[in-house]
Formats: structure tokens, C-alpha cells, sequence
């Protein structure tokens, strides 16, 4: 059996979250290449900043981005130290939905000011981290899609 790996929410609770996150990261990644599984979607790197987010919730590690970003880093440098590819998601940020994507199309309706502030920086830390793939999330982004006449420079 695996070992109980608590949310990522509770271990941002840790006296030292990044430790706790490296921690869970590691032992996630020993498991699973004790059992020839070298890649998992791990971890959520959405900044939770809707408390009606149905889907992303405890999941995430903070409403705040710049711990996120580090408590991403850190489980994905531990993870991958363990020889088991790390997957950041769900890009460019699923945490300001308030519609189960699974069910439905969720719009995430941020300027891309916001979203360079809040939702991207994570996705950011985790590509400076090496995170061998990221994972994108089913959600519409206006401010990103070219069919709506914005241009992202």
C-alpha cells in the first residue's frame, strides 16, 4: 500500500511548508518508482483564490501565489530527484473557477495583468524548477485566446 500523503492544503499548514511539500514530493516519488510508474500528475499549482472552486479546493497549496510557487518547486524538485517525471496543473490556473470542469466549461475572466500576478507565476516557478510537463486545464481564457482578438506580447 502507499503511503497517506496529506492534502497539499495541510501541509502548507507545516511550520516549514516547503520541507513539507519536498517530503511529500519524495515519498510520493519513491513509491511509485518502486511499482515502474515514472510520471504523475502531481502537483496542483493552481492559487485557490475562489473559496466556491468546487474542484481545485484543498488540492491547491495556498491562495497565495508566491507560496505556491515554492511549495510547487520544492515537491517537484523531490519528486524528480526520485526519478519520476513531476506534472504541474492545470495551466494557466484553474483556482478562480467556480464550475466543476468536469461538467462544465469554466471561464477564467482575468485581465492578463491578473493573471501574470496571481494565476501564472506558479506555472513559471515550476518551469525554472524543471518540471518535465504541464498539464492544461479544460477552462476558457479569454485574455490568452487568440479567437477573442487579444494578443498576448
Amino acid at each position: 500500500p502507499f503511503s497517506k500523503i496529506p492534502a497539499a492544503r495541510v501541509l502548507s499548514g507545516a511550520s516549514k511548508p516547503e520541507v513539507a511539500a519536498a517530503s511529500a514530493g519524495k515519498i510520493l516519488g519513491r513509491e511509485l518508482r518502486c511499482v515502474n510508474i515514472d510520471f504523475d500528475c502531481a502537483p496542483v499549482v493552481d492559487v485557490d483564490t475562489n473559496p466556491a472552486n468546487p474542484v481545485i479546493g484543498s488540492r491547491s497549496f495556498s491562495r497565495d501565489p508566491s507560496v505556491v510557487s515554492a511549495m510547487g518547486s520544492a515537491f517537484i524538485h523531490a519528486m524528480q530527484s526520485e526519478t519520476v517525471a513531476a506534472c504541474a496543473k492545470h495551466f494557466p490556473g484553474h483556482g478562480d473557477t467556480s464550475k466543476d470542469s468536469h461538467l462544465e466549461l469554466p471561464t477564467v475572466a482575468h485581465s492578463l495583468a491578473r493573471l501574470r500576478k496571481i494565476e501564472l507565476p506558479p506555472f513559471q516557478a515550476a518551469v525554472e524548477a524543471g518540471v518535465a510537463a504541464i498539464m492544461l486545464a479544460h477552462v476558457t481564457v479569454p485574455a490568452l485566446d487568440l479567437h477573442y482578438g487579444v494578443h498576448p506580447p
